[in-house]
């Protein structure tokens, strides 16, 4: 018996099930299928494609991995943590371990520079920052509503956020005239126009540090993003998962430095997301954050939190680590030595070959601007560009569409999910791609100079027959003036050169006889 399709039985099923709400037709998901096709590997596999377009942190996975020997107790599955198996095996509470809590709440203000706190009770965990985002979007709008979202942003927000919530992203556009910083006019505009399509705003979604720019978000935005949501009564998601991976730490501000800044702000329509995928490069240890400043908000939270509860065994490591201040500090510091090398490397590698970046202190990717490479300004272009990148230059990194761009060219490339002698082969990649680019601009700047000259050439020639033919014309035209005075001179009247007819007495007919 064969097996229908799923559109033929798109009827049977739910509207999720049938649709493609989860965003897996994007660009940004279709890199990474070519890389799973084809992966790169230094020995094994040395054509195949480099991955670029995945933001993992992986360059102090060392550390992690030496404090995990030192420190057996701290597993249930060594000898010396045996005697925790029972209670933490057995341990299904959704509040979570309050060790681990009070643990991540201590790092996440550490990884802030110190400069706030958190409450240990206001923290609800979630399955990653993927569930972080989805029970947000569960807890503060209802399926048509939307949230304001700052462009060019993450791509799987679509999916995160939207896909089984039905909540709606509407883009702020920001452009990189002012390197796509948001504006209060932006902040306007994209507001009203969603109210005069008659679409209920419940907020405004953003990353701060940015993805993909890699940008910190200043004071005096971050007080425009607050008074706006306070005038309008919406939310403000703040996602943060990135705050510890900042190189100078002087250039991030939390949104929480802000609220005990200044206690005029509605701390109940502030909500933090946050993870320990990127600043600790734990992706698959899958622990979200929500921290809220509503306790309605947690109250709910924490009850959705039974879908994607944190493993105890992983609460339990991560208690011990966290609670190590050394440890952690240590870890911090060089996170953030590492990144910095590493961005510096990465991007004056680039700026050999002619190709700028956005400035940026932050993340684990750089926004590279590609437009010089464009053959038009259009988004198929970029698209176009972006297929050979992957397949002949074997790098995948993410066009700027795949994130809302408006301005065609642009693409996040990620520099920390790989070891220094892969950067080195994809630095070289890109240099040989944008020599042969140049070499084939050089080219038809030749062609077209010998195709502009030919035509100048032809263009003279033509002229200079004109001119020839307008000069013997004109010597032509001056001998037959001077034949007809000669005429004249010899009795002929001037009455011939009239155009009435001859007169009977005109010597003319005399002649003729």
């Amino acid at each position: 018996m064969g097996y229908q399709s799923v559109s033929e039985n798109s009827h049977l099923l739910s509207r999720i099930a049938a649709g493609d709400g989860h965003g897996e037709n994007s660009s940004y998901f279709d890199g990474w299928k070519d890389y799973d096709s084809n992966p790169f590997h230094p020995v094994s596999n040395p054509g195949g494609v480099i991955q670029m377009g995945l933001a993992e942190n992986l360059l102090c996975l060392d550390l992690i991995k030496e404090w995990i020997k030192e420190h057996p107790e701290a597993s249930i599955c060594t000898e010396e943590g045996l005697n925790y198996f029972e209670a933490v095996a057995n341990f299904q509470d959704y509040h979570g371990l309050p060790s681990f809590r009070q643990a991540l709440a201590r790092f996440m203000g550490k990884a802030r520079g110190g400069r706030v706190s958190f409450n240990p009770d206001s923290i609800v965990m979630s399955g990653g920052g993927t569930g972080a985002q989805e029970t947000l979007a569960f807890c503060l709008a209802d399926p048509g509503d939307a949230f304001l979202v700052p462009t060019p942003y993450y791509p799987a927000f679509d999916r995160d956020f939207c896909w089984r919530t039905g909540v709606r992203l509407l883009p702020i556009n920001c452009f990189s005239s002012n390197n796509f910083k948001l504006t209060k006019a932006a902040l306007e505009s994209a507001y009203e126009t969603a109210r005069k399509n008659n679409i209920r705003v419940k907020g405004v979604l953003m990353t701060n540090p940015s993805n993909p720019l890699g940008t910190t978000m200043d004071r005096d935005t971050l007080k425009t993003l607050l008074t706006f949501v306070n005038q309008k009564r919406i939310h403000l998601v703040c996602d943060e998962v990135f705050s510890g991976s900042v190189f100078n730490q002087a250039d991030f501000l939390s949104v929480c430095e802000l609220l005990d800044e200044e206690p005029s702000y509605d701390k109940s329509l502030i909500h933090i997301a946050y993870s320990l995928s990127k600043d600790l490069g734990l992706p698959g240890f899958r622990v979200g954050v929500i921290y809220s400043y509503n306790d309605t908000v947690v109250k709910c939270a924490r009850r959705m939190s039974s879908f994607g509860l944190v493993s105890s065994q992983t609460q339990h490591l991560l208690s011990h680590m966290l609670n190590d201040d050394d440890f952690t500090s240590k870890y911090l510091a060089e996170n953030k030595r590492r990144l910095h090398t590493r961005h510096e490397e990465f991007t004056s590698g680039l700026e050999k070959f002619g190709i700028k970046c956005l400035p940026s202190t932050a993340g684990l990717f750089i926004w590279m601007d590609l437009r010089q490479f464009l053959k038009e300004n259009t988004e198929n272009a970029e698209l176009k560009l972006w297929r050979v990148i992957i397949d002949d230059v074997k790098l995948n990194i993410s066009p700027g569409s795949s994130f809302r761009c408006t301005e065609p060219g642009w693409f996040r490339v990620c520099f920390a999910n790989m070891d220094d002698a892969t950067m080195h082969v994809a630095l070289k990649r890109i240099g040989d791609f944008a020599d042969k680019v140049k070499d084939e601009t050089t080219q038809l700047d030749d062609a077209t100079m010998h195709v502009a000259l030919k035509r100048i050439g032809d263009f003279a020639d033509k002229v200079k027959d004109e001119t020839t033919q307008l000069q013997q014309k004109k010597r032509f035209n001056k001998k037959l003036r001077l034949s007809f005075c000669r005429i004249n001179d010899g009795g002929i009247t001037q009455h011939l050169m009239s155009p009435h007819l001859q007169s009977p007495r005109s010597p003319l007919v005399k002649a003729s006889h």
